[in-house]
């Protein structure tokens, strides 16, 4: 092997590079800004800020004591942002997208879920229009209904005009019926309400009379998040780092391997060629200069996130730096690949933004997996750019030990020899 050759073009690469400043300055810092948006918009430094609240539109058809109270609790929910609106303004509200979703009290709503609670027949219907590319917003606010309805019939049921109604009915139809089993347990129950009925109103205290009782969920839920330790706050500027970090150097890795096309193109490879040096020399230069060159930018842009954004290496510093110089291995190898796999140098920059894109979105760097169909989250994790960017997750916020680096590093460096067989295999050294 002639490493001196390999030498002089690792230099000649390096040398290009930095000729070009603004290209220099671009590759760091548009990574750097984008990080730090999405860093921003979920979750920052871990510092408490307010969210963002869905707009949601109610239709209140019914006009009841149920319906005006369900619509009570909506509004006070920190998650939602509630207008009151006619049928026909929420449904057009909905399909503009200036509403996520829209929920419809029909007309004597309060008196049929009420008696629905004792009999389960003749359910009312609630209308709720959705947004069909806000469908997690709509599942959200069907949660919510969910909860305050169950809650407000209820008190309702338990407590107000129309369960007293419904309870004196049910009981005079039960006595006609059969007696069973289950006829007499349900006949105990309406007793029981009737006797809190009774209690209620002999209370001589006006809070202890307008007491309404309802059933409400039967528990707290208490969120811990689970970051390198109990006393380090989750930094959502991490995970963007990671994200951005793994997009961005690709974009390096595709120049590269346009670059090498250009060479034919511009009338350059018979100097090339001239160089006692032969195909997998000169490939083996090329990869390691640009992965010199994808290892400076993400340097540049950790230091930016560690100065700046407060982003920390919770976890093995050793297994970052493995992540990070797997990943600049893999990075170098995959561009060659694709520059050897096309035809020409536009030809081959479309296709591979194109693939770049598509392995970026499937490694989580944009969205959650959640979000994927069943089949594409498991298809995520064949995906080297999954392994890229949970590797780096894992050295940083979530602070795992150098041991659980040792996967995604030889998968990163399997993927990376790969890419570079294949370059070999189909780079045409001859003209």
């Amino acid at each position: 092997m002639n490493a001196r050759a390999i030498g002089a073009l690792i230099r000649n690469d390096l040398r290009l590079y930095r000729s070009d400043r603004r290209a220099v300055i671009v590759g760091v810092l548009i990574p750097i800004c984008i990080a730090a948006f999405f860093g921003y918009v979920f979750g920052g430094g871990g510092r408490s800020q307010e969210t963002g609240k869905l707009p949601v539109a109610v239709v209140d058809e019914d006009q009841s004591v149920v319906s005006k109270a369900i619509i009570g609790d909506l509004s006070s929910d920190k998650m939602l942002s509630v207008t009151p609106l006619a049928r026909d303004a929420a449904r057009e509200q909905v399909r503009k997208g200036t509403q996520n979703a829209a929920a419809v009290f029909p007309k004597g709503f309060s008196e049929q879920s009420v008696r629905a609670l004792f009999t389960g027949n003749d359910k009312p219907r609630i209308e709720l229009f959705v947004d069909p590319s806000q469908n997690m917003s709509a599942r959200l606010v069907e949660g919510l209904l969910a909860q305050y309805s169950m809650q407000e019939i209820s008190k309702e049921a338990f407590s107000g005009m129309t369960g007293r109604q419904t309870v004196d009915d049910a009981l005079a139809k039960l006595q006609t019926e059969p007696a069973t089993a289950s006829r007499t347990e349900l006949v105990s129950i309406l007793q029981a309400v009737q006797r809190l009925r009774k209690v209620q109103d002999a209370a001589t205290t006006p809070d202890a009379a307008s007491t309404r009782v309802g059933l409400t969920i039967p528990y707290e839920v208490t969120s811990t998040a689970m970051t390198a330790r109990n006393d380090v706050p989750y930094n959502g500027y991490a995970h963007s780092f990671a994200g951005m970090t793994v997009q961005f150097i690709l974009f390096a890795g595709i120049d590269a391997g346009v670059a090498l096309l250009l060479l034919r193109q511009r009338g350059l490879w018979q100097r090339i060629r001239a160089a006692p040096l032969g195909k997998g020399e000169f490939m083996l230069a090329r990869m390691l200069s640009t992965a010199l060159i994808s290892a400076f930018q993400l340097a540049v842009i950790y230091a930016v996130a560690v100065g700046v954004f407060g982003v920390r290496i919770q976890g093995s510093a050793v297994g970052f730096v493995g992540v990070a110089v797997a990943f600049c291995l893999l990075n170098a190898s995959f561009g060659l690949m694709l520059a050897t796999l096309g035809r020409s140098a536009p030809t081959t920059r479309g296709i591979a933004i194109m693939v770049m894109l598509l392995l970026v979105m499937l490694g989580g760097a944009w969205v959650p997996s959640f979000v994927f169909p069943q089949w594409l989250q498991a298809a995520s994790k064949y995906t080297p750019t999954r392994w890229a960017v949970d590797g780096l997750d894992a050295m940083t916020w979530r602070g795992l030990p150098f041991d659980q680096s040792l996967l995604p590093i030889l998968v990163l460096c399997g993927a990376a020899a790969v890419c570079l067989l294949v370059a070999i295999w189909r780079f045409r050294w001859e003209e």
